[in-house]
């Protein structure tokens, strides 16, 4: 975790947040993600995840891959499109790395969206950071509400 001063003499601690969806048909499926204490390692992640589904390209996703870890993203099945391609280009491109760190580091979210239009799917990798010192403290002066069913 990081800790910075977000007003005079206040810290909050920051983590992260790495996930991977797919839009289709209207409809985002969750394929995955983690929390995690440092920007980089989210980077490490979601690299990792890119790489992963570039490489799972062509394989059925219906069969489990054998190097499925307990934190990785489930399969996409891409159909002739130059997303699997987009995918290892981010992952190995050292100045689109810098640039996500960069917005990680200022508190933007780092985002990477490939399409594959031949079927309508969109796959984002996405990290971001979360105050959860913040949200507690403002969760604690906001009490959750009385409960009403039965009454």
């Amino acid at each position: 975790m990081k800790a910075t001063l977000s007003a005079p003499g206040r810290v909050r601690a920051l983590d992260y947040v790495a996930a991977v969806t797919v839009t289709a048909g209207g409809r985002t499926l969750p394929l995955g993600g983690v929390a995690l204490p440092n920007r980089r390692l989210v980077l490490r992640w979601l690299r990792r995840q890119a790489l992963r589904l570039a490489d799972g390209h062509g394989r059925d996703p219906a069969r489990p891959a054998p190097w499925l870890g307990a934190r990785d993203v489930r399969p996409v099945a891409f159909h002739g499109s130059d997303a699997p391609e987009e995918l290892r280009a981010w992952a190995g491109d050292r100045g689109r790395q810098d640039h996500a760190i960069s917005a990680l580091e200022s508190g933007r979210p780092a985002l990477l969206t490939v399409v594959d239009p031949f079927v309508g799917l969109c796959v984002t990798l996405g990290g971001w950071p979360v105050d959860l010192c913040g949200w507690a403290a403002a969760s604690a002066n906001h009490p959750y509400p009385p409960r009403t069913e039965g009454a």
